[in-house]
C-alpha cells in the first residue's frame, strides 16, 4: 500500500442505515471505517455487512441503544483499547494501533443538552469534562495519531450556517469552543478539515432532521473533525466531505468524511 485511507461517519444507528453504509464502502472503498454512534451491542453488531467486503477486523465499543463506536478495517488492527473519557462507561471511544505504527482513535463526544450551563444542565458539564480528560490524554500523548470522529462542536464562526443565530446555542458557545480550543493545543493537533478546507470556506458535517430538504436553507454545522499529529498532518493528501451521503434514503443526519494518507 503506498496510501492509507480511512473513513469517519456519525451513522446514527448502523443498523438502521446497513443499505447506506454498504453503498459508501463500495462506492468509496476505504480502507479503514470508523463509525460513530452505532447504536448496537457488539453482539448484535451487524459484522457481516462488513467481512463480506473485506473488513475483517473489527474493534467494537457497542452499547444497547444508545452510543456506540466502531472501527472495521481491511488492514490487521492492533492493541486496540477504549478511553472511558465519560466517566459513567459509555461507550463513546475505541482506538487501535495500525501495523505502520500510527495510532487512530474513534471518539463520540456527548452532544451535551440543549442548556449551555453545567449549573442548570449537568449534561453540558458532562460535555466539558469529556473534553477536559481528552485534553490530559492528549498532553502525555507520544506516538503519531490521528483521532477522528463526532466532536459536537462547530469551533469556528464559518463552521456553522449562523454564527449569530447560534452563539447561544449547543455545539457552538464560547465556551465548548475554548475548550477544545485547549484540546487541539494540548498535542498541537492539526485540523484537517480546515487544512485542505480554509476558512472561510463552507464546510458542513451536519444538517438536522428538522428540514425536510436540507438543501434548501443549508442550515449545517461543522461537527465531525479528523485531527492529526503534526507528523502525520504531512502525510495527508486528501481530505474530503461526502456531503451527497446526506440526501441518500433514510440518510444519517451526518456524512462521512474521508481522509488520505501517503505512507
Amino acid at each position: 500500500m503506498s496510501t492509507l485511507k480511512i473513513a469517519s461517519w456519525n451513522i446514527n444507528s448502523v443498523r438502521a442505515r446497513v443499505p447506506i453504509v454498504g453503498r459508501f464502502l463500495d462506492e468509496e472503498q476505504p480502507d479503514i471505517l470508523c463509525l460513530q454512534e452505532t447504536k448496537a451491542e457488539d453482539k448484535v453488531f451487524p459484522a457481516d455487512l462488513f467481512t463480506s467486503r473485506g473488513y475483517v477486523h473489527h474493534a467494537l465499543n457497542g452499547q444497547r441503544m444508545h452510543h456506540g463506536v466502531a472501527i472495521l478495517s481491511r488492514i490487521p488492527l492492533e492493541e486496540p483499547g477504549r478511553h472511558d473519557w465519560q466517566d459513567n462507561g459509555e461507550a463513546r471511544h475505541v482506538g487501535a494501533r495500525l501495523p505502520n505504527g500510527l495510532r487512530l482513535e474513534n471518539v463520540y463526544v456527548p452532544a451535551g443538552g440543549d442548556i449551555p450551563d453545567r449549573t442548570l444542565n449537568p449534561k453540558f458539564g458532562q460535555k466539558l469534562d469529556f473534553i477536559e480528560r481528552m485534553t490530559r490524554w492528549s498532553e502525555g500523548l507520544k506516538e503519531p495519531t490521528l483521532i477522528v470522529g463526532d466532536f459536537n462542536v462547530a469551533p469556528l464562526d464559518c463552521d456553522v450556517w449562523s454564527h449569530k443565530a447560534l452563539v447561544d446555542v449547543v455545539s457552538h458557545t464560547p465556551i465548548e469552543i475554548e475548550a477544545l480550543s485547549r484540546l487541539q493545543a494540548a498535542h498541537d493537533w492539526v485540523d484537517l478539515g480546515r487544512k485542505f478546507i480554509p476558512a472561510p470556506e463552507r464546510c458542513f458535517t451536519w444538517w438536522s432532521y428538522r428540514s425536510p430538504d436540507y438543501t434548501k436553507n443549508d442550515r449545517g454545522r461543522r461537527l465531525d473533525h479528523m485531527w492529526a499529529s503534526p507528523s502525520v498532518a504531512m502525510q495527508a493528501t486528501m481530505h474530503k466531505v461526502h456531503e451527497p451521503c446526506r440526501a441518500w434514503e433514510r440518510p444519517s443526519d451526518h456524512v462521512p468524511l474521508v481522509v488520505e494518507l501517503s505512507l
